[in-house]
């Protein structure tokens, strides 16, 4: 079985639209564990422009009542950024190459260029007793990099997936996530996955039974309003007769 870990950023970003706390990360977080979630994900960036660094407190502390759940933070592992990590305690940390100026994520770590400044920064995660985790391409050749660097698991990201899902050539790239899903196990790493999955692609990334995790956000909060928006639309219509 694979976890699911719900990445609520865009939570965060409806939250801080408006300046107020509606709608309440702790609360949705709450409901989505109440629902069988294994974990919450959050990627706090540098402008806090959706979670926010105040929300990896709140939300280590819903946790505490969620003993078989996890929290995993997510973000470009600068001085701030380690700095609430180290001192929240998140059951798993996933570090990505972000540009503090780019508007999501777009490619996994160069290990080979990057090594020496990883390995301190994965030593001092887990002397606290973080779970590491490398936002990796689908390279296979690259998994036991970084697992010589120090990491536990990989990342894999799966925006080309998600993109040529369907199309011409797809069953190259998607038999190349799985060899690099295989290398990273072979290496002795745990799996995850992340970044435009959805409903429709998700099933089949995961049928194998190589990944223990993917992350879903974006296209879950979107896949939410389709589900459930007739229905409150209805709900509003209903009081007004």
């Amino acid at each position: 079985m694979t976890h699911l870990s719900v990445n609520l950023n865009k939570i965060g970003l409806l939250r801080n639209s408006r300046g107020r706390n509606y709608p309440n990360m702790v609360e949705m977080a709450k409901r989505t564990l109440d629902l069988g979630a294994f974990g919450i994900t959050i990627h706090p960036r540098p402008d806090q422009r959706h979670a926010t660094y105040q929300d990896a407190y709140d939300l280590k502390e819903l946790l505490k009542h969620y003993p078989d759940a996890e929290l995993n933070i997510e973000g470009f592992p600068d001085e701030q950024f380690l700095s609430v990590v180290l001192e929240v305690v998140p059951h798993q940390c996933t570090l990505v190459p972000d540009d503090p100026n780019q508007l999501t994520s777009d490619h996994g770590w160069n290990v080979a260029r990057d090594q020496d400044a990883l390995r301190p920064i994965i030593a001092k995660l887990k002397e606290k007793g973080i779970r590491v985790v490398l936002f990796m391409d689908p390279d296979a050749d690259n998994m036991a990099l970084a697992k010589e660097v120090g990491a536990d698991r990989v990342e894999l990201y799966t925006e080309e997936y998600a993109s040529h899902y369907g199309k011409n050539g797809f069953d190259t790239i998607a038999e190349r996530y799985q060899e690099s899903a295989q290398a990273a196990l072979d290496a002795g790493l745990g799996v995850n996955a992340g970044h435009d999955l959805d409903l429709t692609n998700v099933e089949d990334l995961c049928r194998a039974g190589r990944i223990t995790e993917v992350s879903i956000g974006h296209a879950l909060t979107v896949e939410a309003l389709d589900l459930g928006w007739d229905q409150v639309v209805k709900a509003y219509l209903s009081k007004l007769v």
